[in-house]
């Protein structure tokens, strides 16, 4: 078995794109619109053969969707948790569970689908002001 892409519905498709690839450096590995169907699927992957981020955006939506009770977050490893904390908040998000323990970080896309950073290897060590911060939300 093989990991291939999760799925997300969003409502504003180029603010979505947009926040994967300019923000979290993603890049768009294929797009596909489906004029029968009412709606175009674009993928997103950190690197081509990697698992992507499929982002599914419906024509003719005009509600926001609910973020369902059996969708849980995507994670993705970072070499450092406090520096990619940082570029992430010099580009303006908010760190909703900052990585306190050098380990692990959430935040929300525009379309408040949470998103979860871990450190790769072992944790870094515990560093201020990260440790002091308290959690602007849930994720």
């Amino acid at each position: 078995m093989k990991f291939l892409h999760t799925m997300v519905r969003v409502k504003d498709l180029e603010q979505s794109v947009a926040f994967f690839t300019d923000i979290l450096g993603l890049t768009e590995t294929r797009r596909n619109e489906y004029e029968k169907g009412r709606f175009t699927l674009v993928y997103l992957a950190t690197a081509p053969g990697e698992p992507e981020v499929e982002l599914t955006y419906n024509w003719d939506q005009e509600t926001p969707y609910s973020v369902g009770d059996n969708f849980g977050h995507l994670a993705f490893s970072v070499e450092n948790i406090y520096d990619y904390c940082q570029m992430l908040m010099d580009k303006g998000v908010t760190i909703l569970r900052p990585p306190r323990d050098g380990h692990m970080a959430f935040i929300r896309t525009p379309d408040q689908i949470s998103i979860e950073f871990l450190q790769e290897g072992e944790r870094l060590p515990v560093q201020e002001p990260w440790a002091s911060m308290e959690n602007k939300g849930s994720w």
